[in-house]
């Protein structure tokens, strides 16, 4: 933590700020878990160490609920596993994610008196619960909650009380951060970092938050490197300026995001993106035309339907409605129109899923344009979208634009990710190869086609051996 410092932060309580100028991509502090578990729907795929997504997982044999990459994995997890896989055998079937989080808490609180490493800055029970701003149905669930705790935890004859443990579940509440597997693509858990709950939120913030989910190859568990969270900075930050990441996406209008956020974090938002109302307007951008306010409703209701059966995984159906949204909203809403924005990226997604990549890519590469003019240069949400238009382009054989996208998100990754990620030594890979294919291409266009060609006839192929047999024919 040498490169922050807690500070008063005003009406915003406590925050951290920088002791030294840092630069694009620099590591502001890492932070290992405080305490962590996995969704109650991802329970059996993901592994319950290291929250990687697996195929085939191995499960505890004792309490039949955990579940892990291998026997390393587990043997890793014992220290934090065993009094929670003692009180789910205890009463039979686990309780919810809420409820195993606030366990994990109580039960590190009393191994560590609060202080997990001695580079916490404050013990996890003094962070704020915002329990006064619940309403009557979160008050409701709380209320349910403790009292499953209650059935659940057990730790000698220690007990606490009822204010005590509402207290716990406030501060998850307010605080416990989304975890996501080891690509980064989709949420799979939630965890508490103690440090991170120090830093304020800003919808143009200079820092972002990326989960490392650790080394687990090592054969001795004791070697295995534990999760954690990564503080990077996005842009330059001056010495002493204050440290800020998003609590929730940019691409919402200020007064949506401000009501996200006064829902489930209790402030009102007073950045100047918000204020200013900042982006709005290329948001809702749309032509000078009577059709814009049909268009707009016409848009949300199939967004709604087109989630609905990306739900379902009906592709086929996603595929229909995005095109039919798509053409109504042609010459009406600009290219940046959260609405058009929305059906663009689930169009190329689906359009991929179905492997009709030449259109997925045309989609991809719309969606990239307005993401441009609305994220912040280095935001990982506009790296990943970058990345996927380069696999959509890849794929559709259009090797040029597609090694381009790939070259183009792994600059944007670097900074947001690391170069340590799993996401990032993927994109390393696909950089190589599409590296490997260009070159054979601008050689050779029509051996290039009929080489991927006879590639994409054999599944059989891995991706080294694809590159393997495009570095022999491209030194024929």
């Amino acid at each position: 933590m040498e490169n922050v410092q807690l500070f008063d932060a005003g009406d915003k309580g406590h925050g951290l700020r920088a002791t030294k100028e840092l630069s694009a991509g620099d590591m502001v502090f890492s932070e290992p878990g405080f305490a962590a578990v996995v969704y109650d729907s991802m329970a059996a795929k993901v592994c319950h160490n290291c929250f990687r997504r697996q195929s085939k997982l191995h499960r505890c044999a004792q309490c039949r609920f955990a579940y892990y990459c291998d026997r390393t994995c587990q043997t890793a997890c014992w220290e934090e596993h065993k009094l929670e896989c003692a009180a789910i055998r205890k009463i039979v079937t686990a309780p919810n994610a809420n409820v195993r989080l606030a366990a994990r808490v109580m039960w590190r609180i009393h191994k560590d008196t609060g202080l997990g490493t001695d580079n916490q800055l404050v013990a996890v029970d003094k962070l704020e619960d915002h329990l006064a701003d619940l309403g009557e149905e979160d008050l409701k669930q709380l209320k349910t909650n403790v009292g499953h705790f209650f059935e659940y935890w057990s730790y000698g004859s220690k007990q606490h009380s009822s204010d005590y443990i509402s207290h716990i579940f406030g501060i998850i509440k307010g605080n416990g951060l989304p975890l996501t597997d080891q690509r980064g693509l989709q949420k799979v858990g939630v965890g508490l970092f103690p440090n991170l709950c120090l830093v304020n939120h800003d919808c143009w913030p200079n820092c972002t938050v990326i989960l490392n989910n650790g080394n687990q190859s090592a054969l001795n568990s004791a070697l295995h490197s534990k999760r954690r969270i990564e503080l990077r900075a996005l842009g330059k930050i001056s010495e002493g300026q204050e440290l800020t990441v998003s609590y929730v996406d940019f691409l919402n209008l200020s007064t949506d995001r401000k009501k996200k956020l006064k829902d489930l974090h209790f402030f009102d938002c007073t950045c100047e993106h918000c204020t200013q109302q900042i982006k709005d307007d290329l948001m809702m951008a749309a032509a000078e035309t009577d059709k814009v306010k049909e268009v707009t409703a016409f848009s949300k209701e199939n967004v709604e339907k087109i989630e609905a059966a990306h739900a379902q995984g009906n592709f086929h159906e996603v595929a229909r409605l995005c095109c039919e949204t798509l053409e109504k909203q042609e010459n009406v809403l600009a290219d940046t129109n959260l609405y058009k924005l929305r059906v663009l990226s689930m169009a190329s997604e689906a359009l991929s899923y179905l492997r009709a990549y030449s259109e997925a890519a045309e989609y991809a590469r719309k969606m990239v344009e307005g993401y441009t003019k609305l994220y912040h240069p280095n935001n990982p949400q506009l790296g990943l979208a970058i990345m996927k238009a380069g696999v959509a382009h890849w794929h559709a054989g259009q090797i040029e634009q597609g090694h381009g996208f790939i070259c183009r998100a792994y600059s944007i990754l670097m900074i947001s990710h690391g170069p340590n990620h799993a996401i990032t030594r993927d994109l390393e890979s696909m950089r190589a190869q599409t590296e490997i294919e260009l070159k054979m291409f601008k050689q050779n266009e029509n051996k290039y086609h009929t080489m991927r060609q006879e590639v994409l006839k054999d599944n059989t192929h891995s991706n080294r051996n694809i590159i393997n047999l495009f570095k022999i024919n491209i030194n024929m």
